[in-house]
């Protein structure tokens, strides 16, 4: 089994983080002048702004605005180096890491800040028909079928009702069913206007009696007659006992409910990626790695695990923050190791979080602010998240396409890609099938007459 070297040939301490997101960065970042050599692993050669995948999946920013080449960390960084791959298990007693492709990596400290995937629940249907907003491709993928179908729509289904299904009230389900309402709202009558926008449906789901749970009640009051306001079809204490490829089975109140869907967007809670169950770690609920008070997995010397991945004593939200702390603490613990010196148990500072629900429309929650609802949240939203991202490039990019979208209200471009042909498998049409090929040709026929007179 070939052995990856470090990154540089000397004696140091080899660093090895798993995991390219918000915590692994945090953490490589923070040992920029320690005394080690450093090993980003990543599945991808990017990382991704998670926060605006929805923002992608609607069509407002390029994939590129939110994705950032992890290579480029050694630009102001010499003690760092990428390997791309997936980790496969750990070898605790030997200090090894084996990646797919027959690769080992040594350690002598291990962090893991790998995240989380989509929690389908067990739902039967639910993997093979929904789409799930956590990964760049899926975000392409969601914007690319609802294009295509609404081209065929455009075409072939004037008199169709169309149906986008987003599952889950939180932050990303709340922000993607805003996203596609003020799509449907303001763009369509413009670039669609073949089609009737009272037809367009985009329904919320969500198994609780509010949106956005762990806000105050203010804030999630103003969100739900925010979401009304742009006409989203708000189903709340409602559960998904059913995906198919047409549609949605609901439940309310012991009652069952067919809701014909074409799309399905996924985004009622996270889990681990199965691989966790082979690197011979504890794991506790949702099958996240357990921590102790310093972030170290428990029974196990030298090896962490930080962000959405772990969990420990104190708990956190799945958030950015929560990850960038911890990489930041980890970091610091292990240049206190290396010179025999300990520091005291990690603890998280809430900086507060938001949501927006569309244009001049947010709710926030920050330390040492009232809560914030509307335009002031909105702009303080759309500031953090352009200040967040990575890569001055990034920022501009986002800033410019935010603005044209949001601020410049003319502008109806949408950031298009592939308009692949619609398939049975996944019909965005939810009533009203297509025509008989003989009623489509008299409809022409009739078209013709009513031209030439």
């Amino acid at each position: 089994m070939p052995e990856t070297p470090p990154a540089s040939s000397g004696k140091r301490p080899h660093v090895v983080v798993v995991g390219g997101g918000f915590g692994g960065i945090a953490a490589v970042r923070k040992l920029k002048r320690a005394d080690v050599d450093v090993t980003l692993i990543d599945r991808h050669t990017y990382n991704t702004f998670n926060p605006l995948l929805y923002q992608v999946a609607t069509a407002s920013l390029n994939p590129g605005d939110i994705t950032w080449f992890l290579r480029a960390i050694r630009a102001k960084q010499s003690n760092v180096r990428f390997l791309k791959g997936t980790l496969k298990s750990i070898d605790h007693e030997s200090r090894a890491l084996h990646l797919e492709g027959a690769v080992e990596v040594k350690y002598d400290y291990l962090v893991l800040a790998c995240g989380v995937t989509a929690n389908f629940f067990g739902v039967p249907g639910a993997e093979e028909f929904s789409m799930p907003l956590y990964q760049r491709s899926q975000a392409l993928q969601v914007r690319d079928r609802m294009f295509a179908n609404l081209e065929d729509a455009a075409i072939n289904g004037q008199n169709r009702d169309l149906r986008i299904m987003v599952v889950g009230g939180g932050a990303t389900g709340v922000e993607t069913a805003g996203a596609f309402a003020e799509l449907r709202n303001l763009d369509m009558p413009t670039t669609y206007p073949e089609l009737d926008r009272e037809r367009v449906h985009i329904t919320l789901v969500e198994m609780m009696p509010h949106v956005l749970g762990p806000f105050a009640p203010k804030l999630r009051d103003y969100t739900v007659r925010s979401l009304k306001k742009r006409q989203v079809d708000l189903r709340l204490e409602t559960a998904v006992k059913e995906v198919r490829a047409d549609g949605v089975v609901v439940e309310k109140d012991g009652k069952e409910e067919f809701l014909p869907a074409g799309i399905v967007v996924w985004a009622s809670g996270v889990t681990t990626h199965p691989t966790v169950a082979d690197w011979d770690v504890p794991q506790g609920r949702g099958g996240r790695i357990e921590t102790d008070e310093h972030r170290r997995v428990k029974g196990l010397d030298n090896v962490f695990a930080i962000g959405d991945v772990s969990i420990g004593p104190e708990e956190m939200p799945q958030l950015a923050q929560p990850a960038i702390q911890g990489g930041k603490y980890v970091a610091k613990l292990i240049k206190a190791d290396l010179k025999g010196r300990t520091l005291k148990p990690f603890t998280y500072h809430d900086k507060g979080t938001m949501a927006t629900i569309g244009r001049s429309s947010a709710v926030a929650e920050i330390k040492f602010l009232p809560k914030l609802t509307g335009f002031p949240a909105w702009i303080i939203w759309v500031a953090l998240h352009i200040v967040t991202l990575l890569g001055n490039r990034n920022r501009f990019a986002t800033l410019i396409n935010l603005s044209a979208k949001y601020l410049v209200w003319g502008s109806h471009n949408a950031i298009v890609g592939e308009t692949p042909l619609v398939t049975a498998d996944y019909p965005f049409v939810v009533e009203a099938r297509r025509a008989p090929r003989a009623t489509r040709q008299s409809a022409r026929k009739d078209r013709s007459s009513d031209a030439e007179r």
